[in-house]
């Protein structure tokens, strides 16, 4: 094992990392708009597994889809991204949970391009993008210019996470893992600066997730076709998305 190819569980933690910089520190996984809406403090550990039910659910099965897409036939990775990025836009009917997702897979893709910018999977990923750009474009959704904040031929980030993962070796169960993990972090991390919390408990809400982020993972990994991606849709969660875009006063973004 050489420096230039580390082991995949350093990257798997490389890439749970809350330090990766992809803007994930801008965000609360809705945590913010929720306890501005009344939620309490208390019920934080309810709301994780609401997430893990629904939004993360299908976050996780289009990234596990989209790492399979990479790890198929060459002449068919193209098609297939851009099936598990239209199954994604299908399911996430908020506008504001697709602009916060398309803005964090900017974050990962400007990453992937840095770090892994040869690898066919990034390839096939740019070259996604370049059709749906066009295709937008041909239905006067976008403009011909460099992909904006509100361009929706942005991919969304859980399918650059699962291109990604691809890239690194990890297989369809930790990535599914990944996306897990990464939301139930970001939201014992944001309630650290949104309410008066011990950190130890915090903590001990990440670890008694933990069962059921396996669990979740466990029921995308096996997903290949993106007719299959789960539409777990939270109504409330998607509502106070969208209240907290018309917030002037906020600490995250999302």
């Amino acid at each position: 094992m050489t420096a230039a190819h580390p082991p995949t569980s350093v990257l798997f933690a490389l890439l749970a990392d809350a330090r990766l910089p992809t803007g994930g520190h801008t965000q609360s996984a809705g945590l913010e708009p929720a306890l501005l809406a009344g939620m309490s403090v208390s019920d934080v550990p309810g709301y994780i597994g609401g997430r893990l039910a629904t939004v993360t659910r299908t976050e996780a099965a289009v990234a596990v889809v989209a790492r399979h897409a990479v790890c198929g036939e060459p002449d068919e990775r193209v098609a297939r991204l851009r099936g598990a990025w239209q199954a994604w836009a299908a399911r996430t009917p908020s506008p504001a949970l697709r602009e916060t997702s398309q803005r964090l897979g900017r974050g990962y893709l400007r990453l992937a391009h840095r770090l892994w910018g040869s690898h066919p999977g990034v390839v096939a990923l740019d070259a996604a993008v370049v059709a749906e750009r066009t295709r937008l474009a041909a239905e006067h959704v976008v403009g011909p210019g460099p992909v904006g904040r509100s361009d929706r031929a942005q991919p969304p980030r859980p399918l650059v996470l699962g291109v990604v993962g691809a890239c690194v070796g990890l297989d369809a169960r930790q990535v599914a893992q990944l996306v897990g993990y990464d939301d139930v972090q970001t939201i014992a991390s944001a309630t650290l600066k949104l309410a008066p919390v011990d950190p130890a408990d915090a903590t001990a809400w990440v670890v008694a997730a933990a069962p059921t982020v396996e669990a979740m993972a466990a029921g995308v990994a096996h997903l290949r076709d993106p007719a299959d991606i789960p539409a777990s849709g939270a109504p409330l969660l998607e509502e106070w998305a969208q209240q907290h875009l018309r917030r002037t006063e906020r600490l995250f973004s999302a």
